[in-house]
């Protein structure tokens, strides 16, 4: 049986049938085209899933697209304006907060979350945080001082 959601996705009004089951990641990817959010792992434990709903950051693998009804989603597709990226993708790119790119989604979603709640994150606040968030490509060195750049220029916006 279908249900019917509605939520805002990226400031954008949006709505779908789904099965009871799917998954918010699910919805994102399939039914709206939205595939920067990535699935890593099927279990939760990587994060590369992670969107903010209502402004917390949410793996979304583990949210029913029927939880997210009336939610205001951000994906990493709704962080850049008018072609200028957000001050944390830019210290991404800045800093090479990344190699192959595919956790680069949830770690910069993840990073934005923080840095709302702790403006200025040291480097262990920043390794705590990003504790559920798995790269296999790099070090998280660059990825860390990423975030701390990321965090700065978030601060001087």
């Amino acid at each position: 049986m279908a249900i019917s959601v509605s939520m805002k996705v990226n400031g954008k009004p949006v709505s779908g049938e789904v099965e009871a089951r799917t998954l918010l990641v699910q919805f994102l990817r399939e039914n709206l085209q939205l595939t920067g959010t990535h699935v890593g792992c099927d279990t939760s434990q990587c994060g590369a899933c992670v969107v903010h709903i209502d402004g917390e950051s949410v793996k979304s693998c583990t949210a029913l697209a029927v939880q997210a009804n009336g939610a205001e989603i951000t994906t990493i597709e709704g962080l850049a304006k008018d072609g200028t990226l957000h001050p944390m993708q830019e210290a991404f790119r800045e800093h090479h907060g990344l190699q192959c790119g595919f956790c680069t989604p949830g770690m910069v979603m993840s990073a934005i979350d923080l840095v709302k709640h702790n403006p200025k994150p040291d480097e262990h606040t920043i390794r705590e945080w990003l504790e559920g968030n798995i790269c296999r490509c790099t070090g998280y060195h660059n990825i860390v001082k990423a975030i701390k750049a990321g965090a700065e220029k978030m601060g001087a916006a």
